[in-house]
């Protein structure tokens, strides 16, 4: 059952520490789960690992978090070739999909020369629900800040759209993140953004935002808008999740 509306959940979250496992579905990846509406059947989660060139014990920990809750996890892998000739198919047979850390620079570059970009579009229109953590989280909107270039931050601005946003992710773990993200909306280079916090989601249907959600107590998001020649940030609170 595809989700009522084109849904994303963009995080600075989503994998906690597992109870017998490296990995652990935190409350932000479980609540992508429950936004696409699964009944009567284990959940169908795509991986996708391309923002650290696919590695296979990744995979292997994040299917084995997933078998201990009940959710199948299929890994979209474009190294050392994609899973299937038709990825739109791939991506749609899914419930959710879930996008790893990483370089959100080669991310989009890979994406686009496969297809996965368009694939991954037409899985939002059809009600997949999208979401990540970090470079899985800048990709969806039209930009934002990224090490992917180098040690210093820098704008990346050719992210896939689906959201008319900026994005900042690490805001309060990554000291140099929230002043480029706001210099960066102040003078142009990126549109009006949305930001979180450690363990904090931004719930999307269509292109509003409908929900900030948290798995940490005391965590935020913001919104940063352009005023003038500067930007002006807003707080934003988040409903705590529960485990």
């Amino acid at each position: 059952m595809p989700a009522d509306r084109p849904t994303i959940v963009a995080t600075s979250g989503g994998l906690v520490r597992g109870e017998r496992t490296l990995y652990g579905f935190g409350p932000l990846l479980h609540h992508l789960l429950e936004r696409a509406g699964v009944t009567g059947r284990a959940p169908v989660l795509c991986h996708v690992g391309t923002a650290m060139g696919d590695e296979r014990w990744r995979n292997a920990q994040l299917s084995e978090a997933g078998e201990a809750v009940g959710v199948v996890v299929r890994h979209c892998n474009l190294f050392p070739m994609p899973p299937s000739a038709d990825l739109a198919d791939y991506v749609g047979s899914c419930d959710a999909v879930w996008v790893g850390g990483g370089s959100v620079a080669n991310l989009l570059a890979l994406w686009r020369l496969h297809g996965l970009d368009a694939a991954m579009a037409s899985a939002w229109r059809a009600g997949v629900v999208l979401g990540g953590v970090s470079a899985g989280s800048l990709c969806w909107h039209v930009g934002g800040t990224t090490d992917s270039f180098g040690p210093e931050l820098a704008p990346v601005t050719n992210g896939l759209g689906l959201l008319p946003y900026a994005n900042g992710v690490h805001y309060d773990s990554e000291a140099r993140r929230r002043p480029l993200l706001q210099a960066l909306v102040a003078d142009g280079t990126l549109p009006d953004a949305y930001a979180t916090d450690d363990g904090v989601g931004l719930v999307y249907e269509g292109t509003d935002l409908v929900e900030v959600v948290s798995e940490v107590d005391g965590k935020a998001a913001y919104r940063v808008t352009r005023a003038g020649a500067t930007a002006v940030e807003a707080r934003l609170e988040a409903r705590r999740l529960t485990a």
